[in-house]
């Protein structure tokens, strides 16, 4: 990577709006996801060929890791949670693509993807709670609680951005590195560990967008349920 991360430079401009490389291999990258969603889903059968068992096994994990970590149904969670996953996950591994920057190695791709995350926990915490029991949270367990519970909101948005922009960043300048010093072989094993990275920073964020959600929708204890669990 030649430019710094923190500067963004235009690519081209579409009338006055200057638009960035990050923001064109994002564009590029909904549109193969969506038309490859479209070529998967278009003709599902009950006799299903390799690439419908492959979809049908990431929908039966993604399901499965949901209940895991937020009990709940995964049906209104796993079209955001499985979009979050798919995106990350290419948009890590577009790396590997000469000439290409990930898109989640620019803070304002993890920033805009941070905010989903933060506006879906408000969403879904106003949808199952109301509006009135949602900001009751933030009070919890006492009214002296509201501005460490907001801080909390604020430092787990931070958290997302920093995590995922400091290690797809730090691999892509390691992998430009190795290939600027030592051509076009030697950097074999540093791209299957960009791989792996990639994989693993696309599932931390995806689990971690489940916790937050999770805790907004997590229905608060009831008196008997707190004298179940005493005794």
């Amino acid at each position: 990577m030649n430019d710094s991360p923190l500067v963004t430079s235009a690519l081209f401009h579409v009338g006055p709006v200057p638009i960035s490389a990050a923001v064109t291999v994002t564009w590029l990258l909904i549109v193969a996801s969506t038309a490859g969603s479209w070529a998967l889903t278009r003709r599902l059968s009950l006799r299903p060929g390799k690439a419908q068992s492959a979809l049908e096994l990431f929908v039966e994990t993604l399901d499965h890791q949901l209940r895991d970590t937020m009990q709940v149904s995964p049906e209104p969670y796993r079209a955001l949670i499985g979009t979050l996953f798919l995106f990350i996950l290419a948009a890590n591994w577009s790396a590997l693509i000469p000439g290409i920057e990930p898109p989640t190695a620019h803070l304002e791709t993890d920033i805009v993807l941070a905010l989903i995350v933060l506006a879906a926990s408000i969403g879904y915490g106003v949808a199952t709670r109301g509006l009135a029991g949602y900001l009751h949270t933030f009070a919890e367990p006492s009214w002296m609680m509201v501005p460490l519970n907001l801080v909390e909101q604020l430092t787990r948005t931070f958290s997302l951005i920093v995590r995922l922009f400091g290690n797809i960043m730090s691999g892509v300048f390691v992998l430009g590195i190795t290939l600027s010093l030592a051509g076009l072989l030697v950097p074999i094993p540093f791209m299957a560990l960009d791989l792996l990275t990639g994989a693993i920073q696309a599932y931390i964020f995806s689990v971690l967008a489940m916790v937050f959600l999770g805790a907004a929708v997590e229905e608060p204890p009831t008196p008997h349920s707190v004298e179940h669990k005493e005794s």
